[in-house]
């Protein structure tokens, strides 16, 4: 009998024991890493956002001035030929890259949108350093 009247006892207090889980999913997560990283860097006139974006078929590019809330220059692979993140990656590098040097940015700071630097972010930061854009 006691035993009956323990186990009623301590039911209601089993749920207190149990930790919460991570609250939000992938995309909620990476708006926030997105969000504290853009607290911190905007872009100038002299050294302008370089803002990365991929999605599950294509990857995306500006290079935007954040003094005049102006984007200088967008791309992306939708014109594009490469098959694959990595090559439309590494031809979206290329195309930012030619045109930041013939417009004569050098300069950039580097917004990887919340995603982190592997794969395809990786690739489209060394093709653009190979062009002669320094970070």
């Amino acid at each position: 009998m006691f035993d009956e009247s323990k186990e009623s006892v301590l039911k209601p207090l089993r749920n207190l024991f149990i930790l919460p889980m991570k609250q939000g999913g992938k995309k909620e997560r990476r708006d926030q890493r997105k969000r504290r990283v853009r607290a911190k860097i905007s872009g100038t006139a002299d050294r302008p956002r370089l803002a990365f974006f991929r999605s599950n078929k294509n990857v995306y590019a500006q290079i935007i001035d954040d003094g005049v809330q102006k984007t200088l220059m967008g791309t992306s692979s939708l014109k594009g030929q490469g098959k694959g993140a990595l090559q439309q990656s590494e031809e979206i590098g290329g195309l930012v890259a030619k045109w930041a040097s013939e417009n004569g940015v050098q300069h950039v700071v580097f917004d990887r949108g919340g995603f982190p630097y592997t794969g395809s972010v990786k690739a489209f930061a060394d093709a653009v350093r190979s062009g002669g854009v320094q970070f």
